[in-house]
């Protein structure tokens, strides 16, 4: 009996790039419904990854390996619980390189052996992966690295209007500001003029052709302000400048959590452009809603809900730097889970498991700045094989990243209160990064916060 060519499978596959040259490869995601695939995915895809399919896949044996695509009906989108299904950077196929079954974390072997998977007569890699794990992308990328050497390299067609990086001089750099309303739009479209950019604002599209004409690099805003404004001619006009080889364009979508934006409106008594004659709430949410596409297809989201104006000049200069600089750069900040995650966080690693010097009457005023305390978190039994385990990833990962392009890493270190664990570890890695050559930069989020009942907690 001959083996069939093709197979529908329940799985999820996303594509991501392991070398400078060989295109896409694809990760399948297996499990059942509600086991995490488009949650995984999707922070997959925020990090630059593309989408092939979502919850069916259609495997194809191609030469001596294979190729997965999407149903006709479900190709480029993907479902979000709770949102729905929403269009996203996919492609029509790649070549299927690690098969990942999703499970719980206390199934998963601490040092697993290498297994594969023959699917079509193909022996595929497989491992399994908690998809919750804060660390579960940076994880698929390494696993994903470790199979190059054995994979057949199937390159598949260029999507459609895709186009590929030609060499030469190097392309005009052009960044296209959009967002919600309060968001910081104008701040940012400052820092970038500070930064070397030629800002403009509320420039209509009619008008665009007459500032990309010959200059250097430039920072276009366009928001509900400007006429005429619609996402999808904007989205057009994206796909034409993009399509560019002479310019490196990026959309950046300034967001903003709702309270916060109303907060805003209501302090410098501004009305909402969309809530002349109603609630700021119901402007906010009609923006929301017109502006949803382009926060789908943006390069770049930076939610400012609780960045100050110098976290975000840090966070742009990291991004949008016209100074070459030799390698990407990192920002390591400790933060409480108390007051919320770091919005603008690549990487996140919790800490509460350590012994916590909040209970050490002569350690409580400190702060993880402080040798004693420093030495009192490192002498937890559980803290070597952490942190060695935590740099053994990173340091490996970093240089994926930066082949990938990505230009800042902001990597945020967690305890309850932001002042003893966090802090320390911040500073053992920002001391430990930089040792490497890197060019690392650290804060410390919340280190003078209380818990709003007199007294601090790390």
């Amino acid at each position: 009996m001959s083996t069939p060519e093709t197979l529908l499978v329940h799985a999820t596959c996303i594509a991501i790039a392991i070398d400078d040259g060989g295109g896409p490869s694809g990760i399948l995601l297996r499990g059942p419904s509600g086991a995490g695939k488009s949650d995984l995915a999707l922070r997959m895809i925020d990090q630059g990854a593309r989408l092939v399919a979502d919850d069916q896949c259609v495997l194809v044996r191609q030469d001596a390996g294979l190729v997965v695509r999407a149903p006709a009906a479900t190709a480029g989108a993907i479902e979000v619980r709770g949102v729905g299904l929403r269009d996203v950077p996919s492609l029509a196929e790649a070549p299927l390189a690690l098969i990942v079954d999703l499970v719980a974390a206390e199934a998963i072997e601490r040092l697993p052996d290498a297994a594969t998977e023959e699917i079509l007569g193909v022996a595929v890699p497989r491992l399994a992966l908690d998809p919750f794990a804060a660390s579960a992308p940076a994880k698929l990328r390494l696993a994903l690295h470790g199979t190059e050497a054995a994979l057949p390299r199937i390159t598949p067609p260029s999507p459609a209007g895709v186009t590929d990086t030609v060499s030469g001089d190097e392309p005009r750099r052009v960044v296209v500001v959009t967002g919600l309303s309060g968001a910081g739009h104008s701040s940012a479209l400052k820092i970038l003029e500070d930064l070397g950019y030629e800002s403009v604002d509320n420039l209509p599209l009619s008008l665009l052709d007459a500032l990309l004409g010959e200059g250097g690099p430039v920072a276009v805003g366009v928001d509900i302000r400007t006429r005429n404004f619609a996402a999808q001619p904007l989205l057009d006009r994206l796909d034409q400048m993009q399509a560019d080889p002479a310019q490196a364009v990026t959309l950046l979508f300034l967001d903003c959590a709702d309270e916060i934006l109303e907060r805003r409106f209501t302090e410098t008594r501004r009305p909402h452009p969309l809530a002349q004659d109603r609630r700021v709430a119901d402007g906010i949410a009609a923006e929301r809603r017109l502006v949803a596409p382009l926060r789908a297809r943006a390069d770049l989201v930076v939610d400012t809900s609780s960045l100050s104006a110098a976290d975000l000049r840090r966070v742009l200069g990291g991004h949008f730097t016209l100074a070459r600089t030799p390698a990407m750069s990192v920002f390591v900040t400790s933060f409480s889970f108390r007051h919320g995650l770091p919005r603008e966080a690549d990487l996140v690693f919790d800490v509460r498991f350590l012994a916590n010097p909040h209970y050490e009457a002569a350690l409580r005023d400190l702060d993880g700045r402080d040798s004693r305390v420093d030495a009192f978190v490192a002498a937890d039994p559980a803290f070597a094989p952490f942190f060695a385990h935590l740099t053994d990833m990173l340091e490996p990962l970093l240089p994926r990243y930066e082949r990938e392009g990505k230009s800042y890493l902001t990597i945020a270190i967690g305890c309850t209160g932001g002042r003893h664990r966090s802090v320390a570890v911040t500073e053992r890695l920002a001391a430990r990064l930089a040792r490497g050559g890197r060019e690392v930069h650290k804060s410390h989020r919340d280190v003078a916060r209380g818990d709003g009942s007199g007294a601090q907690r790390a």
